[in-house]
């Protein structure tokens, strides 16, 4: 809801979020990919970020640079100059950190730091462009995520990491109180963790009992989009953003 402690939550829920910027369409994480979500409407955005093995945060989501560019390198392994000689494919440059947040002071980011070596690279890039107040750093790792708030303090969003949820999840379905680390503002969860359903009425009324927005990833089919937003999420991650573009248009939820 609008008035939310964390300026990057300051906004009318649900959520969209255009998941690397919109997946699907094959240009994952590049600026052309962003432009495109940006020129629909979203306003959120959720990216990932490896570092070069010069320390430039770059916006890429896989550890290796294969199946986007072609060459089998790992990210850490490559200089920043080699990299931006590189082309996801054959045409969009891959974009350092620092000139996303710059080209966008609209948008919010969801970040997801892929490594350790990243974390301190990103972190710089965030604080270098002044967009610590329109982020949200993410983290399968609860070790970095617990890094990144001894970094940065508790004025900056966080979500939960594995383990977090796993607590979280373990909390809505034993009706124990728990205590959210400051910081932490939401848990960004699948549908289901192997055989288990996490996004049940029981979790999201819990998390939200204790002050946490409960984001959804990565949601393609409109039905399904359908039933988390009649279950009452906070947000919804998707690779194929006109669907949930018209899923939210469809029930008066699209503000652009």
């Amino acid at each position: 809801m609008a008035g939310h402690p964390y300026p990057y939550l300051d906004a009318p829920t649900p959520l969209a979020f255009a998941h690397r910027g919109g997946a699907s369409a094959g240009d994952e994480n590049t600026a052309a990919a962003f432009a495109r979500c940006v020129e629909l409407g979203y306003r959120y955005v959720e990216t990932d970020v490896h570092a070069t093995s010069d320390g430039v945060a770059v916006v890429f989501h896989d550890e290796t640079l294969g199946r986007m560019t072609g060459d089998p390198r790992r990210v850490r392994d490559v200089r920043w100059a080699d990299l931006a000689a590189m082309r996801v494919g054959g045409e969009a440059a891959v974009p350092r950190l620092d000139d996303v947040l710059g080209a966008w002071p609209q948008v919010r980011f969801n970040i997801d730091l892929k490594s350790d070596q990243a974390l301190v690279p990103g972190v710089e890039a965030v604080r270098r462009v002044g967009a610590l107040d329109r982020v949200l750093l993410a983290s399968f790792s609860d070790a970095r995520l617990r890094r990144v708030r001894r970094e940065l303090g508790p004025g900056v969003a966080t979500s939960m990491g594995t383990r977090e949820v796993a607590r979280l999840w373990t909390g809505a379905r034993l009706g124990r109180a728990q205590r959210v680390p400051p910081g932490v503002v939401a848990a960004q969860v699948p549908v289901r963790q192997g055989r288990i359903r996490v996004v049940t009425p029981r979790f999201l009324a819990h998390a939200h009992r204790i002050g946490l927005q409960v984001h959804v990833w990565t949601i393609d089919d409109p039905t399904q989009m359908h039933e988390l937003l009649d279950l009452g999420v906070d947000g919804i991650m998707t690779d194929r953003i006109e669907v949930l573009r018209d899923v939210y248009r469809s029930r008066g939820l699209w503000a652009a």
